[in-house]
């Protein structure tokens, strides 16, 4: 791009820890030689962060009703204000209607800024999904909400650390349901997508993995026949297309050789087959500390026709509003936006 990308960031749910840890990430100055930042939510709970991480001196908030009004200035929080939030009611780490319909309404705008090019890209902080349904909004996730807003049937979820990517068949279904949904076509589409969004971050001949449903990938239909029935005839269709995919991978090694250089994304056939393995990778305990050292990692929703990354975690109820929240897959997220963003421009 000629210019810097101009990323819409949501507050996610006020009473999590997306207030503070947007405002720890801006706290960075590289982020502003790289974007041009604008926060999507209630200027008040800026003000309460800034307050409780003791950055009254360091950062500032300009309150805003349209993209041309922000100043894309480091110290400075351009603040896209939306009325959500009532401080006499608010509570941090309490699940509340309030809270739910605020997240959601951040979403909401920032879809809308997006489909009407004023930003190039949108990062999302946690919603909770019990709050956003208390509030009359059903959906159950962020994934959801974008591929209604923006009429997209073929999509699917990417989780990134470092160099390990995975995308999923199904996400948020139950084990039953999500066995049912390991269909050819869906397998397809899903390689595809993974392959184009490969592309976008720029690898030019991407490795796809695919993993297997079943322990052993089924064994050649005694422990399931999955394998034989739906994927590896999708893996076929894809690579009749010239597609580099490799597959059914047994799920409990193909990590081990995505780590290793063998692929450069993995196809996974439901939510906790992805999940686990990057969080394990990105979510870093310190036992002596008795605290989390890093919770790293991004996810990306593929297929839409606007750029959605996000955190890779959830609201941390538990230590909303104590300053403690760590900013780093923030941090990822942003920088995939931006990637994403210039790629996309090219």
């Amino acid at each position: 791009m000629s210019k810097k990308p101009i990323l819409g960031i949501t507050m996610g749910d006020p009473a999590g820890c997306g207030p503070e840890i947007t405002v720890k990430a801006l706290l960075d100055p590289q982020i502003y030689v790289e974007c041009n930042p604008v926060v999507i939510g209630d200027v008040k709970m800026f003000e309460d962060s800034i307050r409780i991480l003791k950055a009254e001196d360091k950062i500032k908030i300009n309150k805003i009703s349209d993209v041309k009004d922000a100043k894309f200035q480091y110290g400075i929080i351009d603040v896209y204000h939306l009325e959500l939030v009532d401080m006499d009611k608010f509570q941090y780490g309490k699940v509340s209607a309030m809270c739910g319909d605020a997240a959601f309404q951040c979403v909401k705008k920032v879809i809308e800024l997006a489909l009407a090019g004023e930003v190039d890209a949108t990062i999302t902080n946690a919603l909770n999904k019990e709050a956003i349904n208390l509030a009359g909004h059903h959906y159950s996730g962020h994934t959801e909400i974008y591929a209604e807003m923006t009429g997209t049937d073929k999509y699917t979820m990417m989780l990134a650390h470092e160099d390990l990517r995975v995308v999923h068949v199904s996400t948020h279904v139950s084990l039953r349901e999500a066995c049912d949904r390991v269909k050819k076509q869906r397998v397809y589409d899903v390689i595809k997508i993974a392959n184009d969004a490969c592309k976008s971050l720029g690898i030019e001949n991407p490795k796809i993995g695919v993993a297997g449903l079943n322990p052993h990938c089924g064994e050649g239909g005694l422990f399931g026949t999955e394998e034989v029935e739906e994927i590896t005839p999708a893996i076929e269709m894809a690579k009749a297309e010239g597609i580099n995919v490799d597959g059914p991978v047994p799920p409990d090694s193909i990590y081990s050789k995505a780590r290793g250089g063998w692929y450069d994304i993995v196809v996974a056939m439901y939510h906790d087959q992805g999940h686990i393995p990057l969080k394990v990778v990105g979510f870093v305990y310190d036992r002596e500390a008795k605290k989390w050292g890093a919770v790293s990692g991004v996810n990306i929703t593929l297929g839409l026709p606007i750029i959605r990354s996000s955190v890779d975690h959830g609201t941390a109820f538990g230590h909303a509003g104590q300053g403690v929240q760590n900013e780093i897959s923030l941090v990822n997220a942003i920088q995939y936006g931006i990637q994403l963003a210039k790629n996309k421009a090219k």
